[in-house]
């Protein structure tokens, strides 16, 4: 498993935009990411702080798996946002995926903005111990 995804996007347009302006560019961060790999598979746990599950995507296609969500960062009632650094961030990350690792068994769970992937070894990659007979 590789990491493939080493960018993030910094909005470079002015805080005031003049009316008729095109929007500014959102920011695309790369979150954090820890794998721990054993022999039955990998586990991968992503920080997406904010993401409900409705804006999170998880998707193989080629070998890759791709993460990408969007935060939802709601203004509450009766106040009104005076500055934001990162306002509804979107998040994106891929890796190129062994073909020891059977995409088709690939368990996903969002949790308070953690989100755990497991991804299980192809029985025939897993080491096995094989008897030597007499």
């Amino acid at each position: 498993m590789n990491d493939r995804t080493h960018i993030a996007e910094r909005d470079r347009q002015p805080a005031a935009r003049r009316e008729g302006d095109e929007p500014a560019r959102r920011m695309t961060l790369t979150p954090p990411v820890d794998v721990f790999e054993d022999s039955l598979g990998i586990t991968l746990w992503a920080d997406l702080p904010g993401v409900p599950k409705d804006k999170l995507e998880v998707k193989v296609h080629d070998g890759n798996l791709y993460i990408e969500a969007e935060a939802v960062v709601p203004t509450p009632a009766g106040l009104r946002l005076q500055h934001a650094e990162i306002r509804e961030p979107r998040f994106a990350r891929a890796f190129s995926l062994s073909p020891d690792f059977d995409i088709s068994k690939i368990d996903a769970n969002l949790q308070d903005g953690v989100l755990k992937l497991t991804i299980p070894r192809r029985d025939e990659a897993r080491p096995r111990r094989i008897e030597v007979a007499d």
